[in-house]
Formats: structure tokens, sequence, C-alpha cells
């Protein structure tokens, strides 16, 4: 049933100097898929709303667990935003918002999808990707999986101890592209094609046994990526994006 339910923050998780995973209770929530998203919409005193959507940054919990009414959104405060910051740091943990979905049903995949799977992400456009990506860690798929996962510097990583603990079972690459992490072989820069970006050389990660399934964020990687890749084919419905921001 679709329709606006309220939504009460229950925990507030910092990722970066401006990144901000939220927990909330949604009662009577009906679950979703990885990858998809809602609508938060805020009401002030005066009448005045406000509504904008987030990403959903976690699988929806099994029917025979405690935690089917609750999800985890990703908020990056934009500089100047009249939803974003005011979620990220000032929202009380207790009090509501109001949410609509889930939304969404082309940038979602789960462990019924067959083959391996690509994931490319920049930012905080990782959220709906580590939905997918714990959707996979989760399951007993053994198909081959892959994160290839872009920030301009090391502070700007989400999730990065899961992130880290999930390498032993995933191939997890990170690039910098303006300051590299200390100790790293590798320059910051943007990854052109001339540069590796890691032993599976310019391409990145390596997703071996046939044609991967790609979902790709933000704009930027999903507009590159619609460019031909020399020698490489995967069915252009093998291929989905999300434009965001």
């Amino acid at each position: 049933m679709r329709g606006w339910r309220r939504a009460r923050l229950t925990e507030r998780t910092k990722q970066t100097a401006t990144g901000r995973t939220l927990r909330f209770e949604v009662p009577q929530w009906p679950g979703h898929l990885p990858g998809q998203h809602v609508d938060v919409r805020l009401t002030a005193d005066n009448g005045y709303r406000a509504v904008r959507s987030y990403s959903l940054a976690a699988p929806a919990a099994p029917a025979d667990t405690a935690d089917t009414d609750r999800i985890e959104l990703g908020v990056q405060a934009a500089i100047g935003g009249e939803v974003s910051p005011y979620l990220a740091d000032d929202l009380p943990v207790g009090a509501e918002v109001e949410v609509e979905g889930p939304l969404g049903g082309w940038f979602v995949w789960t462990p019924e999808d067959p083959g391996p799977l690509l994931l490319i992400a920049g930012g905080s456009g990782i959220v709906p990707l580590m939905a997918m990506l714990r959707a996979r860690l989760a399951s007993a798929s053994d198909d081959p999986c892959a994160l290839l996962y872009s920030v301009r510097d090391p502070g700007e990583v989400w999730y990065a101890a899961e992130l880290d603990a999930a390498g032993a079972v995933v191939d997890v690459r990170r690039l910098c592209t303006r300051t590299a992490p200390d100790g790293s072989a590798r320059p910051p820069g943007a990854h052109d094609g001339t540069r590796p970006a890691g032993p599976a050389g310019p391409a990145g990660p390596a997703v071996p046994g046939g044609r991967p399934l790609l979902r790709l964020r933000p704009d930027r990687l999903r507009r590159a990526r619609r460019r031909p890749a020399p020698g490489r084919r995967t069915r252009p419905g093998r291929i989905r994006t999300e434009r965001f921001g």
C-alpha cells in the first residue's frame, strides 16, 4: 500500500564529515528491494512542507525477524540545503518525519539475479549499492562480485570498516582522485584508462565468469559508462544506472 507513513529516527551514525546514516522505525513497512529509495517529507509548524528523496542503504530485514519495520537511509548534507543538513545533524533522535515508498524498480538487484555483479559508485552514490552489496554478502551466491568505489580523498569513504571486512569475500577497490591514502603506490587522479586502478589494470576490478551486471552511480560515472569500451561487450540491458542530485 502506497502513501505516507510516520517514521521515527532511532539512530544516527557519522560516515564522513557531511555524510550520515539514519535509521528509522516505520510501522507496517512493506519491505523493499536493494537499490530502491524513499521520499522523506518534513512539515514545519506553519504548514510548509519539503520533500526529498534518499536511498535505502540496507536490504529489507527477513520477515521472521524483529527488524522488519526498520529502514536505513544515507544522507549527504548539501551546503545551503534546506532539508539534508537538518536531517544529517539536527533532527532529534526520537523525532518523526514522513516517508513514502519504497520507490523505484529499475535500479535494483537481488540475489535472484544470475551471473557476476560489478558495482561502480562515487562518493555518497555508494548508498544504494551498499544495499546490494549487503544483500549479496548475506546470500548463498557464489557468483563473482566486485565494487569499484571512487572518492576525492580517503576521508570521504562511506562504510570504511564494513568495506574492509567485505574485501575478504568480494573484490573491493577504492580510487582516490585528489588525495591518495598514506602509503599508497598509486597517485591520486581520475581513472582515465591510462593508469592502472590496481592489479586488475585499467578496467578496475576483474569480474570473471561471464558478462557482469553493472550498477552505476554517480552521474559522471553513468555518462562515462555510456561510451563504448574497446574490446568489451555487455548487453545494454545488463547495465543499469541511476542519476541523482
